[in-house]
């Protein structure tokens, strides 16, 4: 991972005490509820690596309950977030997991409630950034430090090229994407970061476009 500043090296302003262990968990937590799109009413998280080692005194299970409750890195309500999520209804169980990841600092977090579920394998790679690396068992590379837009297709020619339209339509620069499918011909899932907010509108377009399925947006 390249640094583009200092500040990439010593992280956001957070709530300590570790950028890899508390700030990054907090934006894993945070973009799984942004994915959601609202707050779970149960989450089973599951740590890996260091995070299974050391997430008690690292405060890595307050921080990441912290995000699903969608408070940002330096919300001090994060040291209560065990609390005030049990307060508000939601059900938690975290494990701790003994395989080996590709990362150290690994969680998978899987949240629900009545209307559905979601499941993200998210790691913390140091200065309090992310990468999200599964969705819904379709494999991705999304930092959610950038706008973004996720769009679940069915595997068509063509879909890519009328997605790109659309975005070029509305001016909106591409910084990375990529597809990701599970088997040939059937459901995938674009992963496209941009450097523009994304307007309602935008969402509504792609949503109508053949062989669309779902279209979600998430904030930087």
């Amino acid at each position: 991972m390249k640094y583009k500043s200092v500040f990439d090296i010593i992280g956001p302003i957070m709530i300590g005490p570790s950028s890899s262990h508390t700030a990054g968990a907090a934006r894993i937590g945070r973009v799984a509820r942004s994915l959601f799109g609202r707050q779970p009413k149960w989450a089973h998280i599951s740590f890996y690596g260091s995070f299974a080692q050391t997430y008690k005194g690292h405060g890595t299970d307050v921080a990441i309950v912290g995000g699903l409750l969608d408070f940002d890195t330096f919300d001090e309500r994060i040291k209560s977030s065990l609390d005030i999520a049990r307060q508000e209804g939601m059900e938690i169980v975290f494990y701790e997991e003994d395989a080996v990841p590709t990362h150290p600092n690994t969680a998978r977090v899987r949240i629900g409630d009545e209307q559905g579920e979601l499941e993200l394998v998210g790691i913390s790679i140091g200065g309090g950034k992310i990468e999200i690396t599964e969705l819904n068992g379709f494999e991705l590379k999304l930092s959610g430090h950038h706008p973004a837009i996720l769009v679940v297709h069915n595997d068509r020619y063509g879909t890519i090229a009328s997605v790109a339209n659309v975005l070029a339509k509305y001016a909106i620069n591409i910084g990375h994407m990529e597809v990701s499918r599970k088997e040939k011909g059937k459901e995938a899932l674009m992963t496209i970061e941009v450097d523009q907010p994304i307007d309602p509108a935008v969402i509504e377009e792609l949503s109508q476009l053949p062989h669309i399925i779902q279209v979600t947006k998430i904030v930087e």
